[in-house]
């Protein structure tokens, strides 16, 4: 019972982070209509800069000035790579979606150019600091999880529930027609969630590399888990995308220690395939709609 409930404690942390990235997979779909399948890559390169600027290989910055040298770049480079597909945005979406492995193909072609392909540590400035609570170890590193996650969902709901781009997002979620014929501006309204989906990817990716590895394939690797945890709650969800993430951490844990770890992408590729089926718009969603 002890290892189920620890199991459960850590798989709800890691679940976090699949939530993060699978939000900004959300928001780009609910806005566009696009599965951006290089989410992933676009979150990596963005963890190598922060790695560049604070390892010495641009510079030998600080955290903080790092982490905010890197974010107007990945402002910038999200802002580049929907000019590169908007053209297609509005002909095709599953054109536009194609365009996506393209520009994440670009994006881990740049990431080895810059860094090369070897394997490097990133560590997060977090104290050693752990305590027991029965069965559950709960480390700084947990607390920063979930306190970054709360406060970057609280944050996206401020930004979309009261703030006027927030509202135009809402209202070209809903109907993307009526949204242009009230002289909405739709480019502007996609730009909006794939900076938004950039920056949250940029959170993740860094708070997800303690747990591993840093290479040009990692953080794509676990974007896996995020585009499964979209799926689980529903492409058109934000708040399913919450559940849904920690949803695949928890099972993800306690497969990989029950049955298997070697099976990781299997067991995600199996929920996908059983989601799909039973729940075609997600968990919360009512059943009866289109396949996703």
């Amino acid at each position: 019972m002890g290892d189920l409930i620890g199991l459960v404690w850590s798989g709800m942390v890691s679940g976090c982070l699949y939530a993060m990235g699978a939000i900004g997979i959300v928001l780009i779909y609910k806005s566009s209509n696009v599965v951006n399948f290089a989410h992933g890559n676009l979150a990596g390169l963005a963890a190598f800069l922060v790695f560049g600027f604070t390892g010495g290989i641009f510079a030998n910055w600080a955290w903080g000035p790092a982490f905010l040298v890197t974010l107007a770049i990945i402002v910038a480079v999200m802002a580049l790579s929907y000019f590169l597909i908007a053209p297609l945005v509005f002909k095709s979406d599953l054109t536009s979606t194609i365009a996506t492995l393209g520009v994440g193909l670009i994006a881990q072609g740049v990431t080895q150019l810059i860094f090369g392909s070897n394997v490097v540590s990133l560590d997060l400035p977090l104290p050693a600091w752990k305590t027991q609570l029965g069965p559950i170890r709960v480390t700084a590193y947990d607390l920063a999880v979930l306190g970054v996650t709360a406060s970057a969902i609280g944050l996206l709901y401020v930004l979309i529930e009261r703030t006027r781009i927030g509202i135009a997002f809402r209202a070209v979620s809903a109907n993307p027609f009526a949204s242009r014929v009230c002289g909405l501006n739709l480019r502007r309204v996609h730009l909006f969630s794939w900076v938004v989906a950039g920056l949250l990817g940029l959170v993740a990716s860094l708070l997800i590399v303690p747990t591993t590895f840093l290479s040009s394939t990692s953080v794509s690797s676990f974007m896996l888990q995020a585009f499964a945890a979209a799926v689980v709650g529903g492409f058109a969800s934000l708040p399913g995308a919450v559940v849904g993430g920690i949803f695949i951490g928890v099972l993800m844990n306690l497969l990989s220690f029950y049955v298997a770890a070697e099976f990781n992408n299997t067991y995600l590729l199996a929920t996908i395939l059983l989601v799909l089926n039973a729940f075609p718009k997600g968990v919360l969603a009512v059943r009866g709609g289109a396949r996703v």
